[in-house]
């Protein structure tokens, strides 16, 4: 997804950011990657310092979750700046795919895609991210 996505007109800040901790942890970890590559070092230390020790696993999920998206869209994703204060509405499907991983969620942000490996990993990404919170005890 990198080069794909960015804040336009087309795409205001329609939503609100999420209401829970971990959720805002991974749209933040998205933005980053998507916008700045997999690799980007200000989404490891964010992982690094929020996961600790478990960091690599929620780093990995991510990655795989945005290659799996990128790889089966058939549109392109609009993302905020990392730093913005709501969502587009395509983040606002994004963190309701790794909430609840509804095939109905996928078909709007893919535009039917037909594999649902974009939906898998968004889901492994969403568990790591409440058993973060769980760790952490961070209200959900």
């Amino acid at each position: 997804m990198p080069g794909q996505s960015s804040h336009t007109p087309a795409s205001p800040l329609a939503l609100p950011l999420p209401d829970t901790r971990h959720a805002t942890l991974g749209l933040i970890l998205v933005r980053r990657m998507a916008v700045h590559g997999p690799l980007d070092s200000r989404a490891s230390m964010l992982a690094m310092d929020a996961a600790g020790p478990h960091f690599r696993k929620l780093l990995v999920l991510g990655r795989a979750f945005l290659v799996d998206l990128g790889r089966t869209s058939g549109r392109t994703i609009h993302l905020a700046p990392c730093c913005a204060t709501g969502m587009t509405r395509d983040e606002g499907l994004i963190i309701e795919l790794m909430e609840n991983g509804g095939l109905d969620v996928l078909a709007a942000l893919t535009d039917d895609a037909k594999s649902c490996a974009a939906r898998d990993t968004a889901l492994a990404f969403g568990r790591e991210l409440r058993a973060l919170a769980c760790r952490r005890g961070w209200k959900s």
